[in-house]
C-alpha cells in the first residue's frame, strides 16, 4: 500500500513539474517583446538584446547553484524561492517599461528573472530523476516539454495583449502584459513548488532493477569526482554547442519570420498602412514563435523517449547532424520562404529542446542519481555560456550567424561520435 501511495505521489509531482516548466518556458517568447520595446523607447537592437543574454547567462549560473541547494535544502525550498523571484521579476519588468529604463530591465527581467527561472528549472529535473529511475528519459522529457510549450502560449497570447494595451500605461503595451503575467507566475509556480519532495532514501519502484550499464544510486559520483572526468566536460560541451545554436535562433525568431513574411505581402493597402503592416508582421512573427514552441516541447518528449531505446549518444549525434544541414540550407538561401522557414524552425527547436530533455538522463547514466542536483546543475553553466554566445552571434554577425551555428553543431557531432561512457570509480 505504501508503495502504491508513493507511485501516485511521483506522478502528482510530475504534473506539478510540467505546470512549473510551462510558466518558465514563456521566456522563449522574448522576441515578441523586443521589437515593441525598441520601437517605443528608441532602444537599439544589441543593447535591448542584452536583456535576453543576461537572462540566459543568469539562468545557467542559477541552475548550478540551485542544484546544490536542492541536494542540501530539498526541492520545495528552492522552487518556492525561485517562483517568488521569477514572478516578482516579471512584474518589475513592467515597471522598467513604464519608466523607460533599460538598466532596470537588465536587473529585473535579466538578472532577477534569470535567477528565479534557474532555481525553478533545475529543481523538478533533479527531483524527478530520483522518483523515476525506471523512466528516466521519458519523465525528464515530460518535465522539460512544459518549458518548450511555454513559449507557444506566450507567443500566441502576448502579441495580441501588447497590441490591446498599446497606448495605455505605455506606448509599447508591454508593461500591462508583464504585470498580468507576473501575478499568474507567482500563483502557478509557487503553487507547483509546494508539491515537490524527494523520495524516501533507497526507494525504488516495484519490480524495478537498475540496468548494469548505468551508475546506481549507491555508486553515484560526487560533483568533485564527476568534474574530474573527461566525460563530464564532453557532456558540458555538447550541451553548450546545441544550446548556442538554438538560443541564437530563438533570440531572432520573430524578426526573421517577419522578414520572410513581408516578402509574401502583395496588398498595396497593407504595405502603405504602417500600423496595419506592423500588426500583421507581429502576428506572423508570433505565429512562428508559437508553433515552433510546440515542437520545442514535443521534441523534448520525443528525443528523450527515443534515447531510452537507442541511447543518449545516438540521439545527440542524430540531432547535431540534421541541424547542421538545415542551418546550412537556410544560410545558403534554399529555405527562404516564410512557410518553409516555419517548418525548419519547428524541427530546429525540436532538436534544441531534445538536447535539454536528454542531457539529464545522459548525466545520470554516467554519474548516478545520488548527487545529480549538483552534477547536472553545474553542467547547466553550459546554458549560461550559450546564452551569451548564441544571441550575440545572431545579433552581431547576422550575415554569417547561420553558418556559425552549423559549424558549432558540426563540432558537437564530432564530440558525440567519440564519446565513451564512464568507468566504475576506483
Amino acid at each position: 500500500m505504501a508503495n502504491e501511495n508513493l507511485e501516485s505521489k511521483r506522478w502528482l509531482i510530475a504534473i506539478a513539474a510540467i505546470v512549473m516548466q510551462l510558466c518558465l518556458g514563456t521566456v522563449y517568447a522574448w522576441s515578441c517583446f523586443k521589437k515593441p520595446l525598441m520601437g517605443a523607447h528608441g532602444w537599439a537592437e544589441t543593447p535591448t538584446q542584452l536583456t535576453f543574454m543576461i537572462f540566459m547567462f543568469t539562468v545557467g549560473c542559477a541552475a548550478a547553484f540551485g542544484g546544490t541547494l536542492v541536494d542540501k535544502k530539498g526541492p520545495k525550498f528552492v522552487a518556492t524561492i525561485g517562483g517568488v523571484l521569477f514572478g516578482g521579476a516579471t512584474i518589475l519588468s513592467g515597471l522598467a517599461d513604464q519608466l523607460g529604463s533599460l538598466p532596470l530591465l537588465y536587473i529585473s527581467y535579466g538578472l532577477i528573472g534569470g535567477l528565479g527561472n534557474g532555481f525553478c528549472y533545475v529543481t523538478p529535473i533533479a527531483t524527478l530523476i530520483r522518483w523515476f529511475p525506471d523512466k528516466r528519459g521519458l519523465v525528464t522529457g515530460l518535465a522539460v516539454m512544459g518549458f518548450g510549450f511555454g513559449a507557444f502560449f506566450m507567443g500566441k497570447i502576448a502579441p495580441p495583449m501588447i497590441i490591446a494595451f498599446k497606448g495605455g500605461l505605455t506606448a509599447s503595451g508591454v508593461a500591462m502584459t508583464f504585470y498580468i503575467w507576473g501575478l499568474i507566475f507567482l500563483v502557478l509556480v509557487v503553487g507547483a513548488a509546494l508539491f515537490f519532495k524527494n523520495p524516501p532514501q533507497g526507494w525504488l519502484p516495484a519490480g524495478f532493477k537498475p540496468a548494469a550499464s548505468s551508475v546506481s544510486a549507491a555508486d553515484s559520483f560526487t560533483f568533485g569526482q564527476a568534474i574530474k572526468t573527461t566525460q563530464w566536460w564532453m557532456l558540458w560541451a555538447m550541451l553548450f554547442l546545441n544550446v548556442s545554436a538554438g538560443l541564437g535562433l530563438i533570440s531572432q525568431m520573430s524578426p526573421l519570420a517577419q522578414e520572410y513574411y513581408k516578402k509574401l505581402i502583395t496588398d498595396a493597402n497593407l504595405l502603405n498602412n504602417p500600423e496595419a503592416l506592423t500588426k500583421a508582421l507581429a502576428l506572423a512573427g508570433g505565429a512562428v514563435v508559437s508553433y515552433s514552441a510546440i515542437f520545442n516541447g514535443l521534441g523534448r518528449l520525443f528525443w528523450a523517449r527515443v534515447s531510452d531505446t537507442i541511447g543518449r549518444k545516438a540521439v545527440f549525434a542524430s540531432m547535431f547532424a540534421s541541424q547542421a544541414v538545415i542551418y546550412l540550407l537556410v544560410a545558403m538561401g534554399y529555405i527562404s520562404n516564410y512557410w518553409l522557414f516555419m517548418v525548419a524552425a519547428c524541427y530546429l527547436l525540436a532538436c534544441y529542446g531534445g538536447g535539454f530533455a536528454t542531457m539529464p538522463a545522459f548525466a545520470a547514466d554516467n554519474f548516478g542519481p545520488g548527487y545529480i542536483g549538483k552534477v547536472y546543475g553545474f553542467m547547466l553553466t553550459a546554458w549560461a555560456c550559450a546564452g551569451i554566445v548564441g544571441p550575440f552571434v545572431f545579433s552581431a554577425f547576422k550575415a554569417q550567424a547561420l553558418f556559425i551555428a552549423a559549424l558549432l553543431l558540426a563540432v558537437g557531432l564530432l564530440i558525440a561520435i567519440v564519446f565513451k561512457g564512464t568507468k566504475a570509480k576506483a
